[in-house]
């Protein structure tokens, strides 16, 4: 039997194409939109709104709720992360955070990763599969949904931000990703603008372009962690088929045609990329650049033996990119470590 259709995959004008097709009314279709995106049903059942007609059709499709296999709450008290159970048993990870009343959910595009950074978690366990624009819709509405759930005993506030950098490398699962965002932004559903969805990558530079090319509407973000192609090798594999100047260019394309700001991601790990001349490395890599430099100090994984830079030695390279290069900086702040829900910590069983 073919798998139920997930509503989740399809745009508002996907679903209005669907009804004009069943010879329905697409005047249903904001009724349909608003129970997906504002009041996070999680089954077709409960669109008890919908004429019978549109609810004997709907029986064709699911809402592709994902299901919670364990929930974590960090000692911080403003991180939960999330073990997400999709339809054929795999497993993917995804992480709330709160911050200053707004709410931001991390969400993953792949099962999995192939590019395989030595720090990463995820990179460890290798790749399995992509997932579908309704996977990727479907964990940000998980969030939604609990702090709309949250809101019913006291003050929360609405999913604000979605930062595309769980599991897996965006660009490297592009249409699903791009699909995926285009429902986000819907502005009748989640109603997240360009400036409330960060895409993060390794550095896939085909993407980079395609993304300049189509001028996509988003805040990319560039994990970057070494300013020469030999240092950036040895902690990003996927820097040999894209060498560092293949994408500083592509960087530069991007910038140019649309006018945007790179946020370059560094990992700061003790001793390996931390140093006074590193910082100077990268200040002269972005120099004239339209760029902010985002500092990560290393969060622990299994199967990288590397210590996070101390709070010091990061303010001193902070201060190097200020005061040497006017530079933009900040320090990531460290959330959901002891979860690892922190930045490169996620993975589960590929099995």
């Amino acid at each position: 039997m073919a798998p139920l259709i997930d509503l989740y995959d399809h745009t508002r004008e996907q679903l209005r194409d669907r009804l004009e097709q069943w010879e329905l009314n697409p005047v249903h279709v904001a009724r349909l939109w608003n129970y997906l995106y504002v009041e996070h049903v999680t089954s077709t059942e409960a669109m008890t709104a919908l004429p019978s007609k549109l609810r004997a059709r709907l029986n064709e499709m699911v809402v592709g709720t994902l299901s919670t296999a364990l929930e974590t709450d960090s000692t911080d008290g403003f991180t939960r992360k999330y073990l997400l159970s999709l339809h054929d048993g795999q497993r993917i990870e995804t992480v709330l955070m709160r911050y200053a009343g707004r709410v931001t959910a991390c969400v993953s595009s792949q099962v999995g990763c192939a590019m395989g950074c030595v720090f990463c978690a995820t990179g460890q366990m290798g790749y399995t599969r992509q997932l579908t624009a309704g996977e990727i819709v479907a964990q940000a509405v998980h969030v939604a949904r609990a702090v709309q759930h949250a809101a019913r005993s006291g003050p929360s506030a609405r999913l604000r931000n979605v930062v595309l950098m769980g599991m897996g490398e965006p660009l490297h699962n592009y249409d699903a990703v791009m699909h995926a965002i285009d429902i986000l932004r819907d502005n009748t559903g989640l109603s997240l603008g360009a400036d409330r969805i960060t895409l993060s990558t390794v550095g896939v530079v085909p993407g980079i372009v395609r993304l300049a090319k189509e001028n996509r509407a988003l805040r990319l973000a560039v994990s970057l962690h070494a300013a020469t192609q030999a240092e950036r090798a040895a902690l990003v594999p996927v820097a040999r088929k894209w060498p560092l100047d293949e994408l500083m260019a592509a960087c530069r394309t991007y910038s140019e045609t649309t006018g945007r700001r790179i946020f370059y991601e560094w990992t700061l790990i003790e001793g390996q990329n931390d140093s006074p001349s590193h910082a100077r490395a990268v200040g002269e890599l972005l120099r004239g650049l339209n760029a902010q430099v985002n500092l990560i100090p290393l969060n622990p994984t299994a199967g990288y033996a590397g210590t996070p830079t101390h709070h010091a030695a990061a303010r001193a390279f902070q201060l190097i990119l200020a005061e040497e290069f006017k530079l933009p900086s900040t320090v990531r702040q460290r959330r959901g470590i002891d979860i690892a829900a922190g930045c490169g910590q996620l993975a589960v069983s590929a099995r």
